[in-house]
Order: structure tokens, then C-alpha cells, then sequence
């Protein structure tokens, strides 16, 4: 290929990235211009920019009071910030052994068991809806933070089992096994040499789990009914009804919702490819 044909195929490559970007980001720039225009409310527009900006929007969402005069929307979004850190810290804690045995040690039922445990990740969330509430009913757990972590930890377990089952298969046996010949015990084997290794793959594990449970609307939906006990999707949701829809409050929740999301991902970006990565390859 001489360089006028490269220059050229180089060219089409960067066109195309670029469309896929612009493509990408016409929505996002949309909730941009809402939550930014005074009115808040969308017109017919090739190119979405806000005619003037005003942060009243923003105000009026982060500034939410109930009837007693209290910050719900503090409260709301302390609900979202600990069951999203719950979840991912109970479903991480419980398959990380449970994923480990299932790839070190040999068991009636292993092969059935991941089986089951795949095939549980066919099925909807909103087809376990009516059973869960009346479990969580007899528990006295309605409207209540317990209640969603529990529901969803039971439901990111399967997932996070999987995805740390391959991530231990991808580690040599040579390493603990080394490390007992030196006299550690197979569980200090586990926590020295094995979890730091995993480290990676435990990170992107957590953060799918707190993806899941941050951004969950049906079943919290289904599961709370008080204000004072919602999460921030279902607080959002209330902004478009059934008559009435206030498009710019509900624009300046999303981006302030999706604030605490970026910061994880920046926070575990370094583990993202080594953890997405890790048991894809055996050697």
C-alpha cells in the first residue's frame, strides 16, 4: 500500500470514529440543552443548544423539600449511595469464595450447579416481582434499604460468581501452591497470593454490581412506596406523569444522577481492561 492509499484509508477510519462519537453523544447533548434552558422543555432542532442558560433546573431538583420541610432529595440520594455500596459489597463478599471453590476444587454438582446458577440470568427482574414482594412483605422489609439490598444481591450474585469463577481459573495453581510448600494454609494461600492477583477482576466485578443496583427503577419502584424511601431512579420518574411532564428537572436529575457512576469508573478505570479481560485467556 504506498502512502497516498494509506493517507486515504486512514481518513475514511477517523470519518467513520467520528460519526460513531457524534452519533453517540445527539442524545446526551439533548439532556444538556434541557437541563440547561430555563423552560426545560424540548423544541423541534437539528442541533439541540440551549437559546438561554439557566441553572434553575439543577436548583429546583437538588433543592427538593417534602411536606415537612425536610431534604428529601439528600435523603433519596443517600438511599441510592448505600444500596448501591451494600449490594456490591455483600454480592462481591459472597461469590469471591464461592467463586474460588467452584474453580479450584472438584464436587458433586459443580457443572449442574453453574448451570442453575446461569439459567437464573434468563428471567427478567420484573418476573420475580410478585414473589419477591410477598417474601419481603413477610420479612417486614418493605420500604426499606435492607430489603432492596437484598433483592439485589440475590440477583447480582449469579453474574458476579461467573465473572470471578473465570478470573480464578486464569490464575496458575503454581502460585498458591508454592506458597504452601512454603507452610501457608490453603486459606492464607487465598487471601495473600490469590486476592491480590484477582484484584482486577474483583474491581470490575463491584462495579457492575453497583451499576446494576444504582440504576434499578422496576423493582425499587415496586418495592417502595414512601418518598422518604426512594432511590433516585424512582424519584426521577416522578417528574413525568401521567398529564405533565417537567423535561428539564427530569434532564438535570439524570446528569446528576450519572455524577456518582462517573466517578467509580474513573476511580477503577486502571482495572477495567485487566478485569473485563481476566479468564477469557487459559493457558
Amino acid at each position: 500500500m504506498n502512502q497516498r492509499s494509506r493517507w486515504w484509508s486512514e481518513l475514511l477510519v477517523h470519518a467513520a470514529l467520528l460519526v460513531a462519537v457524534a452519533f453517540a453523544l445527539y442524545p446526551v447533548l439533548w439532556v444538556v440543552s434541557l437541563a440547561l434552558s430555563p423552560g426545560g422543555t424540548p423544541s423541534p432542532r437539528a442541533i439541540p443548544l440551549p437559546t438561554a442558560v439557566s441553572l434553575d433546573n439543577f436548583r429546583a431538583v437538588l433543592g427538593t423539600h417534602d411536606t415537612a420541610g425536610r431534604w428529601i432529595f439528600g435523603r433519596q440520594l443517600f438511599n441510592s449511595v448505600a444500596v448501591a455500596l451494600c449490594t456490591a459489597a455483600a454480592s462481591v463478599a459472597l461469590a469471591t469464595p464461592s467463586a474460588y471453590a467452584l474453580a479450584r476444587m472438584r464436587f458433586v454438582g459443580e457443572r449442574g450447579g453453574m448451570r442453575v446458577l446461569l439459567a437464573t440470568q434468563m428471567f427478567p427482574g420484573v418476573a420475580t416481582a410478585v414473589p419477591l414482594y410477598v417474601i419481603l412483605d413477610g420479612l417486614k422489609l418493605l420500604d426499606t434499604r435492607a430489603g432492596l439490598v437484598l433483592v439485589y444481591a440475590t440477583t447480582a450474585l449469579p453474574f458476579a460468581m461467573f465473572q470471578l469463577r473465570g478470573a480464578f481459573e486464569a490464575i496458575p495453581r503454581e502460585l498458591e501452591e508454592a506458597a504452601m510448600v512454603d507452610g501457608a494454609t490453603r486459606w492464607q494461600a487465598f487471601v495473600k497470593v490469590i486476592l491480590p492477583a484477582a484484584r482486577p477482576a474483583i474491581a470490575v466485578t463491584m462495579l457492575f454490581a453497583f451499576m446494576s443496583a444504582w440504576n434499578e427503577f422496576i423493582l425499587a419502584a415496586t418495592f417502595l412506596s414512601h418518598e422518604e424511601a426512594f432511590t433516585l431512579p424512582v424519584a426521577l420518574q416522578r417528574y413525568v406523569g401521567e398529564h405533565d411532564a417537567q423535561w428539564g428537572r427530569f434532564a438535570a436529575g439524570a446528569m446528576i444522577v450519572s455524577v456518582p457512576v462517573m466517578a467509580v469508573f474513573y476511580a477503577v478505570q486502571r482495572h477495567l481492561v485487566g478485569g473485563l479481560t481476566a479468564g477469557s485467556v487459559k493457558g
